[in-house]
C-alpha cells in the first residue's frame, strides 16, 4: 500500500482528499502547512508520494519542493489553483513530478497518482527479467529503482528516472520530444518543448556533478534526443 502525504491548508479539500484516496487503498497522511510537510517527508521515509498546494502558510508550496529536493526525490504532484504554462515549467525545474489545476476531477487525480507511483521507486518493480541497465559509467539498477554514476549515487525525480530508463532500453534510438513525453508522461503531446528541455538539463547538470569528463545525452538540433555514441 502506497502512503501519500496531503499538503493542502483547505480543511475540507483536504479532507477529500483523504476519504477520496483511503478508499481507492491508499494510506493517506496529511499537512496544513510547508513547514510540517518538510519536517514529515525528513521524518517518514516511508511516504512514496505528495500532493502539494502551493499556497500554503509558513512556507509556499514552491519552497517545500525545494527545500525538500535537498535531500529526499519523493515524487510530488502540484494542485494548484495556478494554471500557467510558466508556472508548470518552474515547477518541473524544481523537481515536481506532475501538475493538476484546481478544481479538478477526483478520477483524473487518481489516474496522475496511479501513473506517478508506476514510474516512482514506490511503483515500478520488474523489468522484463533485468536488474540493471547501464552506459558509460551511469548504471541503472531497476529492481531498486535506483541511479549510480561513476559508483556515487544519482537522486533523481521519477521522470528524470523514468527518462533514463526509456534512453538505456532503447540505446540506439533518436527519441523526438514527442516520444519522450507520450512515454514518460503516459498522456498527450501538449507542444511545450520547454517541459522536455528542463528534465534534459537537470538530468544532464545532475550526471555532470558525478562524471565532468563524459557526455551522456547528445541534443540533435530539429529532431531530438539520443545517447551520445
Amino acid at each position: 500500500m502506497a502512503k501519500i502525504l496531503a499538503v493542502e491548508d483547505n480543511k475540507e479539500i483536504n479532507a477529500l482528499l483523504c476519504s477520496f484516496l483511503s478508499d481507492e487503498g491508499y494510506d493517506i497522511i496529511s499537512a496544513f502547512n510547508g513547514l510540517d510537510a518538510v519536517k514529515m517527508i525528513r521524518e517518514d521515509e516511508s511516504i512514496d508520494l505528495m500532493l502539494l498546494d502551493l499556497m500554503l502558510p509558513f512556507q509556499s508550496g514552491d519552497s517545500v519542493i525545494a527545500k525538500v529536493r535537498e535531500f529526499s526525490d519523493v515524487p510530488f504532484i502540484v494542485v494548484s489553483a495556478k494554471d500557467t504554462t510558466r508556472n508548470k515549467v518552474e515547477l518541473m525545474r524544481l523537481g515536481a513530478d506532475d501538475y493538476i489545476t484546481k478544481p479538478f476531477d477526483l478520477d483524473e487525480l487518481l489516474v496522475r497518482v496511479e501513473a506517478v507511483l508506476r514510474r516512482s521507486s514506490a511503483g515500478r518493480g520488474m523489468n522484463g527479467g533485468r536488474s540493471e541497465l547501464s552506459y558509460k559509467s551511469l548504471i541503472l539498477d531497476t529492481a531498486s529503482c535506483t541511479a549510480r554514476v561513476c559508483g556515487k549515487e544519482l537522486a533523481l525525480t521519477g521522470k528524470e528516472y523514468a527518462i533514463l530508463e526509456l534512453m538505456l532500453k532503447n540505446p540506439s534510438k533518436l527519441f523526438s520530444k514527442v516520444n519522450i513525453f507520450e512515454s514518460v508522461w503516459n498522456e498527450p503531446y501538449f507542444n511545450d518543448d520547454n517541459i522536455i528541455k528542463v528534465h534534459m538539463s537537470n538530468i544532464r547538470t545532475k550526471i555532470k556533478k558525478l562524471d565532468p569528463d563524459n557526455e551522456y545525452i547528445e541534443t540533435v538540433w530539429g529532431m531530438g534526443y539520443r545517447l551520445f555514441k
